[in-house]
């Protein structure tokens, strides 16, 4: 037989619901604390959201983003973002970089000053520099864009509420998407507490976690549901038990594994996806834990109807069996 590593042993019997109020509560105080920090400390929002300026510079000489960062580290122009623009219209040795500079306090976008400075320090980098455009984002488009990654994320929440209320029962769609609050606010509760750059790049990230996050609690509901077709005798508490018992190996592989990677991300990835890395990575952890901790136990204290219906008006008869959770 060839040999396999076993991270979890193939049969388990943890009890996940003897800290339930400690694991349950300390979500909720989380959750509050998060909101708080929110509220108060605000995020740290970066260019996409705050307005500022890009300068987009053309050269014949290579780009080093280190490079160009370090030589505007000393200007003290607050948030810079600098990106290297491919595109295959571009001659072999044209070279575009793009340059974001966030709005000083005071004014909606960079001033002349301030532009200048920055000119001066590329061009003396790479004397075969030349900028080519410079836009400013203002107020309102920095609203805007707000605005819409509020409502991404509203509609990733809504889609999976209605995809899991169609694939399952409402109780399980409540607590799947709950569980998905928590994982979200709590990360942007980290982010406003630690003054991390908030930026589109983390929007993306938390549609990302959206998407793992409810994989994974879609996979134990799913055993779930299975089980309580095979154990109709069983009380809730012990089939939501077993249940997340028989996906746990599973569930470690694939968050193991996937840490892993985001753990490569975050070390070696560099300044460009570190936020991003770092919202993901955060966000596995609290998936993993939302899908075992928090959506069962949510639908726990609301209750599954588990007596016995006809389905498909035929009179044959439901999944669950008529026994007190």
């Amino acid at each position: 037989m060839a040999w396999r590593l076993k991270l979890v042993p193939e049969t388990t019997k943890f009890n996940f619901f003897r800290w339930q109020w400690l694991t349950f509560g300390g979500s909720i105080v989380l959750m509050v604390v998060a909101i708080a920090a929110w509220a108060f400390m605000g995020l740290n929002f970066g260019i996409d959201f705050k307005g500022g300026t890009t300068i987009r510079t053309d050269s014949t000489t290579a780009i080093d983003v280190g490079a160009y960062r370090t030589a505007l580290s000393g200007l003290d122009v607050g948030d810079v973002a600098i990106t290297e623009v491919f595109d295959p219209s571009f001659r072999d040795n044209q070279h575009v970089a793009q340059v974001r500079i966030g709005a000083q306090d005071g004014y909606e976008a960079v001033t002349p000053e301030t532009l200048a400075s920055v000119e001066g320090a590329l061009v003396a980098l790479d004397p075969a520099l030349k900028v080519v455009s410079v836009e400013s984002v203002g107020p309102k488009v920095s609203a805007e864009l707000v605005w819409t990654s509020i409502m991404a994320v509203a509609a990733t929440s809504i889609g999976v509420l209605i995809y899991i209320w169609l694939r399952f029962e409402w109780q399980f769609a409540l607590g799947g998407v709950l569980a998905l609050l928590h994982d979200m606010i709590i990360v942007i509760g980290l982010f406003a507490v630690f003054q991390w750059k908030f930026d589109l790049t983390i929007v993306a990230a938390l549609l990302t976690i959206l998407g793992y996050s409810i994989n994974d609690t879609v996979v134990v509901f799913d055993r779930l549901r299975e089980n309580l077709v095979k154990y109709k005798s069983m009380p809730l508490r012990e089939v939501m038990n077993l249940s997340v018992n028989e996906t746990l190996s599973r569930t470690i592989m694939t968050s193991g594994t996937t840490l892993m990677a985001l753990g490569a991300m975050l070390i070696w990835g560099g300044d460009v996806i570190r936020g991003f890395s770092l919202a993901i990575f955060i966000g596995v952890i609290l998936g993993t834990y939302s899908s075992v901790y928090v959506a069962k136990n949510i639908v726990l204290f609301i209750g599954l109807d588990r007596s016995d219906k006809p389905k498909g008006g035929k009179g044959t008869p439901a999944e669950y069996a008529n026994i007190d959770a």
